[in-house]
């Protein structure tokens, strides 16, 4: 059974995280986004749902705000690496819905160790392929702070993250590997990597 995603700092992430971190870098280099800016409207709305839910540290709370503003699609077949193509189409409904239970459980579960106090939303700039990259800054209890980058990328008339990267490892590429890795040690079973990810 899948635990809770950890952040382990392994040699294929850390290169992961660090090709991501250039892909930042390089569009730091771009305009800074307005204020204004319908993409930082969402992204203060959208972290606005996630601290609410944060103080509330339940999947239940989580869940809404990760399916309202996530890209769970995009998410979710990237997470699947060289497996999407077996995902059936008749199971893609329930997978999706198993990703963005795995991912309000994996919040909720961070909220035990690290309690969050302040969360700021600092600057965007254009990132590749028409995203948004925009930058934040969350501060704990403790007086700790680091920051969160989020991509954001157009869909239909508004927004949804893709990916946020906490300093410089990138969720979605630790999620992905996770996902990679159970497939493996199952003989690329999709249909169980669904069952286990809607276990209540």
């Amino acid at each position: 059974m899948m635990g809770p995603m950890n952040m382990l700092i392994t040699r294929r992430n850390l290169l992961l995280s660090l090709a991501a971190l250039g892909i930042t870098a390089n569009a730091a280099h771009a305009a800074t986004l307005p204020e204004k800016h319908p993409a930082m409207a969402f992204v203060r709305k959208a972290t606005e749902e996630l601290f609410n839910a944060h103080k509330q540290g339940t999947v239940q709370a989580f869940l809404p705000a990760i399916k309202g503003n996530a890209d769970i699609a995009y998410i979710g077949d990237y997470s699947l690496g060289q497996y999407e193509p077996k995902l059936p189409k008749n199971l893609r409904d329930s997978y999706y819905d198993g990703v963005a239970l795995f991912m309000a459980r994996y919040f909720a579960d961070q909220t035990r160790t690290y309690r969050v106090a302040k969360w700021d939303v600092g600057q965007g700039v254009e990132g590749e392929n028409g995203n948004f990259i925009i930058n934040s800054r969350v501060t704990l209890l403790t007086g700790t702070a680091y920051d969160v980058s989020w991509t954001v990328a157009p869909r239909g008339k508004g927004f949804k993250f893709i990916d946020a990267q906490v300093m410089i490892f990138s969720l979605t590429f630790a999620q992905r590997g996770l996902f990679v890795s159970y497939l493996q040690k199952h003989d690329g079973d999709v249909e169980k990597l669904v069952t286990v990810l809607n276990r209540k």
